[in-house]
């Protein structure tokens, strides 16, 4: 594996090589998540790129950017024995020179669920990403369902910009009891993560008593918060029920929508999404 910290570094391998890259854009703390996408890659393109780079545009003020978990010798441990071919590690000078003053704002999908609550986000995320992809050039890239709205944006920013790049979706890597697998995770004490197989437990409820029958969103948005509740140490910040693809919040449960619930426990915020077709 290689390790390239510039985009003359890049470029220069880039000019090597020849068949399909598949890339993984990450902030690093790798997980069986991550690990998952770039196996996905592996098995598809013919070059596999994983990008490290703890996205300061994406964090605010009172967000935990500095205790992000940055385990690179880990995390290159781990890229190396999955035989990944190139590690992208720029540093927030290449990412971001002085005098940078361009972002990436978009104004549908990202009116609602995470902005609401992180209205800076997505401007940060979508920055990076597409200056990501047009460094490393990939055909296809590879982004977690777990963050549902992230995947969606990166597709729409995609397609509004014809980015000549394919967006591939990785289903939710979950632990044992039903945690969907973060970072994020690490922040926890073995006590909470245990238990918080809650989060996934309340959508997989929710989701039956609607192929139940039940179209009422409120109904299901009370059940959801009644049985996170019964978790002392959890406070809710969003339970929301949005058609698939818009996002836009309904009343009425039918088509297709997406349950998706965002949590504190501490100052830990998890998220987490189930899908269901009516």
């Amino acid at each position: 594996m290689k390790t390239l910290k510039t985009i003359s570094e890049y470029g220069a391998w880039k000019q090597t090589v020849s068949g399909k890259i598949g890339f993984i854009p990450t902030m690093g703390a790798l997980h069986e998540g991550h690990i998952s996408l770039i196996k996905k890659s592996i098995n598809e393109a013919d070059y596999t790129v994983v990008s490290i780079f703890v996205n300061n545009a994406q964090f605010s003020p009172v967000e935990d950017f500095s205790k992000y978990p940055r385990p690179l010798e880990k995390d290159s441990s781990i890229l190396e024995s999955l035989n990944v071919d190139v590690l992208f590690l720029p540093s927030k000078s290449i990412m971001y020179p002085e005098g940078f003053s361009t972002f990436v704002q978009e104004n549908m999908l990202a009116r609602g669920l995470e902005s609401l609550s992180r209205p800076h986000f997505f401007k940060g995320v979508l920055t990076v990403v597409l200056k990501l992809f047009n460094i490393i050039q990939p055909d296809m890239a590879y982004f977690g369902e777990k963050d549902i709205q992230q995947l969606q944006l990166v597709q729409k920013m995609v397609k509004d910009f014809n980015l000549k790049v394919q967006v591939i979706p990785g289903k939710s890597v979950r632990e044992p009891n039903g945690l969907a697998m973060s970072s994020r995770n690490n922040y926890l004490n073995d006590t909470d993560r245990k238990s918080l197989g809650i989060i996934y437990g309340s959508l997989v409820s929710a989701k039956k008593s609607i192929i139940n029958g039940e179209k009422n969103s409120s109904t299901i948005k009370r059940k959801i918060k009644s049985d996170l509740n019964n978790f002392s140490g959890l406070r809710i910040d969003y339970v929301e029920i949005s058609k698939k693809e818009t996002l836009e919040t309904i009343s009425t449960i039918e088509g297709n929508v997406i349950i998706s619930i965002a949590v504190f426990v501490g100052e830990v915020r998890l998220i987490d999404n189930i899908s269901i077709s009516i």
